[in-house]
């Protein structure tokens, strides 16, 4: 049936896994630790694997991130421990890791977990890795953004976004990272890049993360993995917020810089998303839950006008982060105003409406930043906005839903 790797340096649980394994069906190769572990993924290439953490040379953690960063992560593993804890489950998840067993195993959960792995294929694409603008462009700048970078993906295998360090480069390349589709991160790979590491890719993304980063070597790997694309049937995604002169003044080969720079997108700053930043983190905060890093935590209508009228002067890195903090350090499911706010680094000058926009739209915009910075204020009071604003509270809702602003607090209802 499947070709199953049980990597364990107890003798007795190696045996005793392969037996339960074969009588199912399947084909099991025993490992004792990492590095027979390391010989028989090569020349196995197995379906599965069942990775003890506790090993005598390299703990089975270590090997997986070495996998994944490795480009080899081409199959579902499941890892095994007889002193699990809980972080330790949430960093296996977190690096790749499909599934965690705690010995002793029962029985019934070996074969529900060896079920559930094979069910779900051999590759770690097949898993929501990480958000992306397929989910959260649905409408406005970065649903036009998604569609332009699948429109210049579709004519070539490389393009180039040109976006600074906290930008959402990576979000932008995952668009193109469907379900089935493999994705090889070339900035993990530190020496010579393999044949085997490239096939990781075959069909998929390589995505090289800010080119102005890669050292001499991983700059060697980029040149490999450009000359090999159309073979692979794969793209290429590079981010970098410098032009050819700057990074070939910087040792870059202009052959190699001529092929980055033939399609460019640059890509809008967090702080121009004001109207697509909520959605963006509810996105993110969904992420980190299915990734095991935060607890099950939900965006409350409160944070939403907060978001908006932020300006990101950290971009996408500071908008991870402090939904990541908010939700470990919540004791209720929601993340609320109250909770972002401490979070937030300071935005200096606020963000205003473009003076390039046409005035009826500059308009509405400086009026939907108004009303969601008093609504902020004062917390959702009706009563409070409508004296601070100057309207008639039947003429304040009415106002409200033609921005498309949620009216009173959270709960309440107006009709």
């Amino acid at each position: 049936m499947a070709r199953i790797l049980v990597v364990d340096d107890e003798m007795g649980i190696r045996e005793l896994l392969s037996e339960i394994l074969r009588d199912e069906g399947h084909d099991v190769t025993l490992a004792e630790n990492a590095a027979a572990a390391r010989a028989a993924r090569t020349a196995q290439r197995p379906d599965l694997v069942l990775l003890d953490i506790w090993m005598p040379d390299t703990d089975g953690i270590s090997l997986l991130k070495e996998w994944a960063s490795g480009g080899q992560l081409t199959m579902p593993v499941i890892m095994m421990s007889g002193h699990g804890t809980i972080d330790s489950a949430v960093e296996a998840t977190r690096i790749g890791a499909m599934d965690f067993l705690e010995k002793p195993i029962a029985l019934a959960k070996l074969l529900s977990a060896v079920k559930r792995a094979l069910a779900r294929g051999a590759s770690p694409e097949q898993r929501p890795s990480a958000p992306s603008l397929s989910a959260v462009g649905r409408s406005g700048v970065l649903r036009d953004l998604r569609r332009k970078i699948e429109q210049m993906a579709a004519r070539s295998r490389v393009v180039l976004l040109r976006c600074g360090p906290s930008s959402f480069g990576e979000l932008a390349a995952r668009t193109l990272a469907a379900p089935g589709r493999r994705w090889l991160e070339l900035a993990t790979i530190s020496g010579p890049i393999t044949q085997e590491q490239l096939d990781a890719a075959r069909g998929g993304v390589i995505h090289t993360g800010d080119i102005a980063h890669l050292s001499r070597m991983q700059q060697k790997n980029l040149a490999f993995a450009l000359e090999r694309l159309d073979r692979l049937d794969a793209r290429l995604i590079a981010c970098c917020a410098q032009g050819a002169p700057e990074l070939q003044a910087a040792g870059w080969e202009e052959a190699v810089l001529a092929r980055l720079f033939e399609i460019v997108l640059p890509l809008p700053a967090l702080a121009e998303l004001r109207d697509e930043v909520a959605d963006l983190a509810e996105d993110v905060l969904k992420h980190l839950v299915e990734a095991g890093e935060v607890p099950t935590r939900r965006l409350a209508e409160s944070a939403r006008p907060l978001l908006r009228q932020h300006g990101w002067p950290g971009g996408y890195g500071e908008l991870v982060s402090v939904l990541r903090s908010a939700a470990l350090a919540a004791l209720d499911d929601e993340l609320d105003a109250a909770s972002l706010r401490a979070l937030l680094r300071p935005a200096g000058t606020p963000v205003l409406p473009g003076l390039d926009q046409p005035l009826r739209e500059a308009r509405e915009a400086f009026e939907r930043m108004y009303f969601e910075h008093h609504m902020e204020r004062e917390g959702g009071n009706m009563t409070r906005l409508a004296e601070r604003s100057g309207l008639e509270r039947t003429h304040l809702y009415r106002k409200l839903k033609q921005l498309g602003l949620p009216i009173g607090r959270r709960g309440e209802h107006h009709e």
